[in-house]
């Protein structure tokens, strides 16, 4: 079963998205999907995956230079 992780980020462009792409394409297996709203205020990252912990979703684009955080349900 899919997981669905929601990050608030500082991805403010589809440049930007689009340089994390190897990053995050990177962290997906099989059938996993990711993408971001850049048009909503806090620039949603949104994750589909089976495994994938927040945590590393968040240190991996800290590591590339952006604020990531979890949004809780």
């Amino acid at each position: 079963m899919k997981n669905v992780l929601v990050f608030r980020t500082s991805v403010n462009t589809s440049r930007a998205a689009h340089l994390l792409r190897p990053v995050l394409d990177g962290l997906m297996g099989h059938g996993e999907t990711w993408n971001f709203d850049l048009e909503d205020c806090d620039r949603i990252l949104r994750v589909e995956a089976t495994t994938l912990q927040a945590t590393t979703v968040i240190r991996h684009l800290k590591r590339a230079g952006f604020w990531c955080e979890e949004l809780e349900d």
